[in-house]
């Protein structure tokens, strides 16, 4: 048994497509790790040591001889592509069919949007958040409405100056459209998402916001908390699972701010699950097309590993996965269904252990269960495997 387990989510850093990628609209080939490694080359010395050249063939990044940790990939079970798909699924929920996604536009039910929040709205069409801020921003400065948008993937999501509608209103308008999205309309997420600047340089700022689907009882972290086991959560975790169970969270602004609320989780914690996300490889770098953004933000988390290791005890096991694609070398600026990375690692991990293909996300969890005695609806545990 391991006292205390880091488990850390790169967010969208998938490894190779899956066999029905093409029945979710992705484009042939995505392979947001190969395809990086392979058009601009990656240098990620610690990652391969751990075994992550030993989970596929990756340009550049070897095999190790003696891998110093278990390494294997986990299928997506659900259907979808998106983090609350990946996460909740980790966590043992499996969905029976994928949120709704809305490629034209939401439809009648904005009028009972805006009739709630008293403002008439902008956009209303699935778009890149970076360009409808730019396209939009200067009619909603004018105007006062909000921009409405979604993806590729199921969200609702509202961009608003700062300056324009403060914080504290953009957050009650997603509480609203969070209150409306129900049944049939039930999105994954709405999701606020602030800007500031003028009319040309408009930029995102670090206070975006989630508002979940409350996830469905009996997932790990009810589990856990059951158990009386502490989880601290880093980044979005606490908005993917609406806080359930988790004692202490810290939100972050970028990746380097993710990994340095890691270390002083490390720092604090004595026993539990230290449960933290990392956005920026999907949000800065996946949705943007950003090859060499995404290529460096990999080297940057690799060039900090020596970092958290040096902060393991020797009853740590620490999990290094992702919860989906979002290969930024393919048409397009949506997430990818992709197989993701799994590597374990701890001072106490068994050695070049190959874990293989997990049939799911949820071996994640389950095994994070098993070793804190708890169990969850899905997932096999590889925790014998590790130990």
């Amino acid at each position: 048994m391991f006292r205390r387990i880091a488990w850390i989510v790169l967010d969208s850093v998938g490894i190779g497509a899956m066999p029905d990628a093409a029945a979710f609209g992705d484009p042939p080939g995505a392979d947001t790790l190969g395809n990086i490694a392979r058009i601009r080359g990656l240098h990620l010395p610690n990652l391969a040591r751990l075994g992550l050249g030993n989970i596929k063939p990756l340009a550049g990044i070897p095999p190790a001889e003696a891998p110093a940790g278990a390494y294997g990939r986990c299928t997506l079970a659900s259907p979808g592509k998106d983090t609350t798909t990946g996460h909740w699924e980790m966590a043992g929920i499996h969905l029976d069919r994928p949120f709704p996604l809305y490629p034209h536009g939401f439809p009648q039910i904005l009028n009972e949007f805006e009739r709630r929040i008293g403002r008439s709205s902008l956009g209303n069409k699935a778009a890149s958040g970076t360009e409808i801020i730019q396209e939009l921003g200067a009619e909603h400065m004018r105007t006062g409405s909000p921009i409405v948008y979604t993806s590729a993937d199921s969200v609702f999501q509202v961009a608003a100056h700062e300056e324009v509608i403060p914080l504290w209103e953009l957050y009650k308008i997603c509480e609203t459209a969070r209150e409306i999205l129900r049944g049939p309309y039930q999105v994954g997420r709405v999701i606020a998402r602030p800007f500031i600047g003028t009319p040309g340089h408009f930029t995102r700022t670090s206070n975006r916001h989630d508002y979940a689907v409350p996830p469905p009882k009996g997932m790990l972290l009810d589990q856990l908390e059951d158990r009386g086991v502490p989880i601290h959560s880093v980044g979005k975790i606490f908005d993917v699972f609406l806080g359930r169970g988790i004692r202490e969270s810290a939100k972050t602004k970028n990746n380097p701010d993710g990994m340095a609320r890691t270390l002083e989780a490390l720092d604090s914690m004595d026993a539990g699950l230290i449960f933290v996300n990392l956005v920026d490889f999907d949000q800065q770098y996946g949705h943007r097309n950003d090859i060499e953004g995404y290529g460096a933000a990999l080297e940057q988390f690799d060039a900090w590993m020596p970092q958290f290791q040096d902060a393991w005890r020797p009853d740590d096991l620490a999990i290094l996965t992702a919860d989906h694609g979002c290969d930024p070398t393919v048409p397009g600026t949506d997430h990818t269904r992709e197989y993701v990375p799994l590597l374990a690692c701890g001072p106490h991990v068994a050695q070049g252990s190959n874990l293989g293909l997990r049939g799911s996300l949820s071996d994640i969890g389950q095994t994070v269960a098993a070793n804190f005695r708890a169990s969850i609806a899905h997932g096999v545990s590889f925790l014998k495997e590790i130990v």
